[in-house]
């Protein structure tokens, strides 16, 4: 399986551990966890992956995939030594009220990986306290809600670039980025939108598409051969 491995925060080279340092880096971010990318998709990747994911970070997919809709790629954060830290998924298709393919991709990771903040386009590495202000008004209600798992999620906006939106709750203990792509496209998740953990259950039926743009790394490949 070919894998791009890149800066889970910015997309950038990452080297990985060698003599002088015993953590994968970037040389603009620091230590990091390693975002592995599948350069194809289809079923054996998809369980390829989950066996990195599973019993670490959930793998959320739509299930049953809205109409006309493929999934486009899957990637983990992480490394042998501390396994994965978080996963992503991308999905692309059709709206009814947007002219073109609309992109999703959806995260789950431990506070602090900074993967989601990376495709949402928020500063840091934690969208908590890009939340804490909107959670905290007794008054708010979460814009849009998932069912994950089983459980009833509620999501909030976070303030994005105009190219995008994004909402992020919780889900096992974990954070949950939930991304579109354009802006308009965001109401995809105001729909009874399931998702399911493909670690543990993975459909037959499951459709694939091209992969995902979105999940390459900005310099490609982004390993530094030692």
């Amino acid at each position: 399986m070919s894998l791009s491995v890149t800066c889970v925060r910015c997309g950038g080279l990452v080297r990985p551990p060698g003599l002088v340092a015993s953590e994968w880096r970037c040389d603009d971010c620091g230590p990091v966890a390693p975002l592995h990318v599948p350069q194809q998709i289809g079923h054996d990747v998809v369980e390829a992956v989950t066996a990195h994911t599973r019993n670490h970070v959930p793998l959320w997919c739509p299930w049953p995939l809205p109409h006309g809709w493929l999934v486009t790629g899957l990637g983990w954060a992480g490394d042998d030594r501390g396994g994965a830290c978080a996963s992503v998924v991308a999905c692309t298709g059709p709206l009814p009220l947007h002219h073109g393919p609309a992109d999703v991709v959806l995260v789950a990771e431990e506070p602090g990986v900074g993967l989601g903040n990376r495709f949402a386009g928020v500063p840091g590495v934690d969208a908590g306290a890009a939340i804490a202000p909107r959670c905290d008004q007794s008054s708010a209600r979460p814009p849009a809600r998932l069912r994950v798992g089983g459980r009833d999620t509620p999501m909030w906006s976070v303030d994005t670039p105009t190219d995008r939106v994004a909402y992020v709750g919780e889900a096992r203990g974990m954070w949950l980025y939930a991304v579109a792509w354009p802006a308009d496209a965001g109401y995809v998740f105001w729909e009874d939108i399931v998702l399911r953990d493909l670690s543990e259950w993975l459909p037959q039926e499951l459709v694939y598409g091209a992969p995902s743009p979105y999940l390459h790394g900005r310099m490609g490949k982004g390993t530094i051969p030692q």
